[in-house]
């Protein structure tokens, strides 16, 4: 088949993928309760929806999935185009920045039990 038609492939497949991957919507960073003035009923509650924000990132991140092989396969042809390989970059920054914010939150909801604690030793 000749490149240029591969490329036009190509490109409308990934331009597919990546209208589609806007149909995955990142989840919302929850809020956090304060530790040194929770409640334990708050941190749990917190607890939750760390829990809850962690299983809605990875639906997140397995929705980016395929559009993210998809795109990794168009820009790997010949000549792919600067649109592909920024589509390929946008794609997997969406999912680094979903690892980060997991992990961000997780970081600061230890930091909240933390203070939970000294404020309400046992």
């Amino acid at each position: 088949m000749n490149n240029s038609i591969k490329l036009a492939l190509f490109g409308l497949a990934l331009s597919s993928s990546v209208s589609f991957a806007q149909d995955c919507t990142a989840p919302a960073t929850p809020t956090l309760p304060d530790g040194s003035t929770a409640t334990l009923e708050q941190m749990l509650a917190g607890q939750q929806a760390v829990k809850d924000f962690q299983a809605d990132n990875t639906a997140y991140r397995t929705c980016l999935e395929p559009h993210i092989a998809a795109a990794e396969s168009a820009a790997s042809g010949d000549s792919p185009g600067q649109e592909l390989v920024e589509a390929l970059k946008v794609l997997t920054d969406d999912y680094n920045a979903s690892v980060s914010k997991e992990e961000a939150l997780a970081t600061d909801f230890n930091t909240e039990l933390r203070e939970y604690k000294e404020a309400n030793p046992s």
